[in-house]
């Protein structure tokens, strides 16, 4: 498939099968550091495969570093790791599982090599995501990253490893993780979680909303708090365009129901509502006119309130004319949703349901992850 480096230093990932190729081509060609961090990391022929690789690495001289979400993974064995630690390198869980803590996870994905080349995006070390998402394997995206934001990628990971591994309070654990907005040329890093700084990605992406004329949004898990809602519903009614590529496929039952509870009143907005067909979505990619965002986020509660998230903002025509370029090619494998069919198509417990999985993800998570807030302070 053709993939474009930008001057900008941004190269799309499109598909499982590329990313996993690019990120193990830069394991292998490190000569000094590594740092690794997923959401899931899976006991499987690719995470065996990114083992070998980092132990391989640390075995020529090259620092290692691997951070994992403990819940993400949490059928993954410490064992596993093993190999990598007696070779001297480092392994971390983060937020080991607890009752009074369970709710906040780390569900960024990146890989920095050398400080040199970084890759951000959705995709999880397992054998799901190693396909072209069409055939084969989850539908995803990713981005590689040369330049002087890899360095803010890697101190990032400094700050959450250093979380991970020291002796802590178990909020202190949780709270001063960075969490704020980073800026260079055409780019911004916006790295959230839970306290204070939480609502920099959803304030920075409603001021974008507030401009945009054109917004295409891949978003495998779809449930915005209400004034996106009503931000995106704005572009539509003062003549702009809003088209949303959603799970028609997905692993999540209970947020596919969260998410179709909406669709009547974006429909009647005038947004455009297509789902994908071919194979679990996955992906997060926000267009807003000639500003891409991607990362590990979601437009959903979860992802905008409770999770550690990463975004990249990118403020550079030609890596949003290439994102436009992806949209539309899914658009081709997706189902447009009519909206004069939409509502008629709902049965009474239909709606019931939606109405329950909407109740669950948006009031009682919310709800139960600040309550643990509240308890760890």
């Amino acid at each position: 498939m053709n993939t474009t480096v930008v001057s900008s230093g941004f190269r799309w990932l499109r598909t499982g099968a590329e990313a996993f190729g690019a990120m193990l081509d830069a394991i292998e060609s490190a000569k000094v550091s590594i740092r690794l961090e997923t959401y899931i990391y899976e006991d499987g022929p690719i995470g065996a495969k990114f083992r070998e690789a980092l132990v391989k690495a640390r075995q020529r001289g090259v620092q290692v570093q691997v951070l994992v979400d403990a819940f993400g993974s949490v059928r993954l064995s410490t064992s596993f790791w093993d190999p990598l630690v007696k070779a001297r390198g480092e392994f971390a869980w983060f937020n080991p599982v607890s009752l009074q803590r369970w709710s906040y996870r780390d569900h960024r994905k990146m890989l920095i090599c050398d400080q040199a080349i970084g890759f951000i995006g959705g995709f999880n070390i397992a054998e799901a995501y190693n396909g072209d998402g069409v055939t084969r394997g989850w539908r995803d995206l990713g981005l590689q990253i040369t330049g002087s934001l890899v360095e803010d990628l890697a101190r990032s990971f400094d700050l959450f490893f250093a979380r991970a591994t020291v002796k802590h309070k178990p909020l202190q654990r949780l709270r001063k993780a960075l969490t704020r907005i980073t800026t260079g040329q055409n780019w911004k890093l916006l790295s959230s979680g839970p306290g204070r700084h939480h609502g920099d990605l959803k304030r920075t992406f409603t001021a974008d909303l507030k401009l945009a004329r054109s917004v295409k949004i891949i978003s495998a898990y779809f449930l915005p708090t209400w004034r996106l809602r009503k931000e995106l519903m704005q572009v539509s009614k003062r003549g702009g365009k809003v088209q949303l590529i959603l799970a028609g496929k997905t692993d999540v039952a209970l947020a596919q129901l969260a998410s179709r509870r909406l669709y009547r009143s974006f429909l009647r907005a005038g947004v455009e509502i297509f789902e994908y067909q071919p194979q679990i979505l996955h992906a997060k990619m926000f267009i807003l006119d000639d500003i891409v965002y991607a990362g590990s986020a979601n437009l959903d509660i979860r992802s905008l309130r409770i999770n550690y998230e990463l975004l990249v903002r990118i403020s550079e025509p030609e890596v949003a004319a290439e994102a436009r370029t992806i949209f539309e090619a899914d658009l081709e494998h997706s189902k447009r949703i009519d909206p004069s069919t939409w509502s008629k198509s709902r049965n009474f417990w239909g709606k019931l349901r939606e109405d329950w999985a909407y109740f669950v993800l948006a009031r009682i998570d919310p709800y139960l992850a600040g309550r643990q807030l509240k308890t760890l302070r």
